[in-house]
């Protein structure tokens, strides 16, 4: 069953003040941005507050303003151009198919339309970021669209576990500290708290990534059961271009208290920013 949750428990005006008071460039027009949370697998609870976090932050300075639907009908070709980038907050599994007892229920015919439609919306999405928009993925982003390879290699992987549950501490260490989206945090090196932290199977390619955070490995439980890699290699934030686009992912978001910590809300507007394209930074790799 689908975990429920009650929007109005987020507390807006705690993750307004903990978010950025200013852009961190001036938009070069005025910028929109979907914000889609379709889950058909595990519902997060923390759903909520990633959306009340995005909204704040474009609210508080200007940035951008966020629409927040999960109507695949914005992932049409004539309704996605309206928009700037896509944030998949927390999604899980098949987003674009109805959910499976919807789905479950349809005769043949139906169930190939509705496989079809999904195809096109996956594609879609895919030509929009390579046509030079931007796309920003929120923990589960990389347990999306398993059955559509193509986005796998947009995010920079897929989910493949969870060692360290969301009660266990971790640290998470600053990799970039002189990149413009760690420019928040400045006055750190790590962030230590209790967090759900994944690791990746293929189509993970490292060489196509820009890691800006990293599970530290010296400072994090490392007898873990389920650790599959070897390398103590464990990104959790990076970039990448996809054609002309940018591709901003970051693993942390799972607990509801990471939306109200400063310096990861200054991880994920800057993030945004650079999606956007309003943010200098160094071009980071990718493909086409």
């Amino acid at each position: 069953a689908i975990a429920q949750h009650d929007p109005k428990q987020v507390d807006r005006a705690a993750i307004s003040q903990a978010g950025p008071a200013k852009a961190y460039a001036q938009p070069k027009k005025p910028r929109t941005v979907l914000v889609f949370s379709v889950t058909r697998g595990f519902h997060h609870s923390s759903i909520p507050w990633g959306v009340a976090a995005i909204e704040e932050m474009g609210k508080r300075t200007g940035a951008y303003t966020a629409v927040t639907s999960d109507d695949p009908a914005n992932f049409e070709a004539d309704a996605l151009a309206k928009f700037d980038a896509v944030v998949f907050n927390n999604t899980t599994q098949s987003v674009f198919l109805p959910d499976k007892k919807e789905f479950d229920a349809m005769d043949a015919a139906a169930k190939q339309a509705a496989t079809q439609k999904a195809k096109r919306l996956q594609q879609n999405l895919l030509a929009f970021v390579r046509s030079g928009k931007g796309f920003i993925g929120i923990h589960a982003a990389t347990d999306t669209l398993y059955d559509f390879p193509e986005y796998g290699s947009m995010v920079g992987g897929y989910f493949d576990g969870n060692p360290w549950t969301a009660d266990v501490q971790v640290s998470v260490d600053v990799a970039s500290p002189a990149h413009p989206i760690n420019q928040g945090m400045k006055d750190i090196t790590h962030l230590e708290f209790c967090e759900e932290c994944s690791q990746l199977r293929d189509p993970s390619r490292a060489e196509r990534l820009h890691v800006l955070l990293r599970l530290d490995t010296d400072k994090t439980d490392m007898t873990r059961p389920g650790i599959k890699r070897t390398d103590k290699d464990f990104a959790l934030s990076w970039v990448r271009m996809f054609g002309e686009g940018r591709v901003f992912y970051c693993a942390l978001g799972h607990n509801e208290h990471i939306y109200l910590n400063r310096h990861v809300l200054s991880h994920y507007f800057a993030g945004i920013q650079w999606a956007l394209g309003d943010l200098p930074a160094p071009t980071p790799p990718g493909d086409k």
